[in-house]
């Protein structure tokens, strides 16, 4: 049952979320408004949330949280002939300038002007309705669900690693953290092709869920020794190191150790965000030719993860461990931020129930 209402989860300090109602927004030229129905909790949320900040992104006023989202068409705007009131769409969250030099080259993530949901000053969209650029919304098949829909936002950061770092079929991959992104990672790295794949995290509990997923060796960080876990990882590949590393905890030892596993010649693709400045053995990865890349969100990743799912080739529902009504979203976070009860995906349902 849909609701008439606008109704909002609002950070508006450190530690003070509210759940209060918001303007029923209006869609314009080349926008649509959408029916929000599930919108998961990211750990940059969490961060907004909790420490208020994200480098040098700042919440210095009141701001709408949430964007990785779908829902379904609820009104058009003026030009829009791509979608039809009813379709089920996925959100893409980062709207750019469709002028630049980055836009026109494709890199659109790279856009100087990008906005992007819940990053401040910008609102996002968990909420009960939300305007967006037709555009940027993704029309889901019948196979694939709202809450599979919501989910094509991590998924497509996990696509776009792949995609940087150049995994293919017989490619052996190591990803280093098993939180969702690490998670999507390697759903993303088994459905290019990658024949082998080594997970690493510090919680044995994540690493049952990647074997879960389809990782075929797992590897419980019990010291910072990245040599030394660099052999243990190559052991698990039967003496051979891995082509590409995804390395998506953001931590110095997990860096390190990206770099010491990779074969020479390999990649090694930076997805998780740590400190500012690391120390890192460059001079080892300089004199392998090991490639160390950076990934920022994704671009033209949508359409390619919305297919994997629809074909079967990814199934990202064993992600969700939590639902919670927009109403209870303090509760959703609190869950999200401690782990609580074996957390890994928390998800907001934005309509009242049936």
């Amino acid at each position: 049952m849909a609701s008439e209402e606008n109704l909002g989860v609002v950070l508006h300090a450190k530690n003070d979320v509210r759940v209060e109602p918001l303007p029923m927004p209006t869609a314009g030229p080349g926008e649509v408004v959408v029916r929000m129905d599930s919108v998961g909790i990211c750990g940059s949320d969490v961060s907004y949330v909790y420490k208020g900040q994200i480098g040098h992104f700042v919440v210095r006023a009141p701001m709408v949280l949430g964007h990785e989202s779908s829902g379904v068409v609820h009104a058009l705007g003026e030009g829009v002939t791509e979608l039809s009131v009813g379709d089920r769409v996925a959100i893409e969250p980062g709207v750019p300038c469709r002028r630049c030099e980055q836009c026109k080259r494709g890199t659109y993530n790279l856009c100087p002007d990008v906005v992007f949901c819940a990053t401040p000053p910008v609102h996002g969209n968990l909420c009960r309705y939300y305007r967006h650029a037709a555009d940027f919304c993704h029309r889901l098949p019948d196979s694939v669900s709202l809450e599979e829909g919501a989910l094509m936002e991590p998924l497509s950061v996990g696509v776009h690693a792949c995609r940087r770092a150049g995994v293919t079929a017989g490619h052996r991959v190591l990803v280093c953290g098993a939180g969702p992104i690490g998670l999507v990672s390697l759903l993303a790295a088994r459905a290019l092709g990658a024949v082998e794949v080594v997970v690493t995290d510090v919680t044995a509990g994540r690493l049952e869920l990647a074997a879960q997923l389809g990782a075929q060796h797992t590897l419980l960080v019990d010291s910072r020794d990245a040599p030394a876990l660099a052999e243990r990882v190559a052991a698990l590949l039967g003496g051979h190191q891995p082509d590409v590393t995804i390395e998506c905890s953001g931590a110095e030892p997990s860096i390190q150790l990206a770099i010491h596993a990779t074969a020479s010649g390999g990649a090694v693709v930076l997805v998780g965000m740590g400190p500012a400045v690391v120390s890192v053995p460059i001079i080892h990865a300089a004199s392998r030719e090991v490639d160390i890349r950076g990934i920022f969100r994704y671009a033209n990743c949508y359409p390619t993860a919305i297919e994997l799912v629809r074909r079967g080739l990814v199934d990202v529902k064993p992600l969700i461990t939590h639902r919670f009504p927009l109403e209870r979203s303090v509760e959703a976070f609190e869950t999200a931020r401690t782990g609580a009860g074996g957390a890994v995906k928390v998800m907001i349902k934005c309509q009242p129930e049936e």
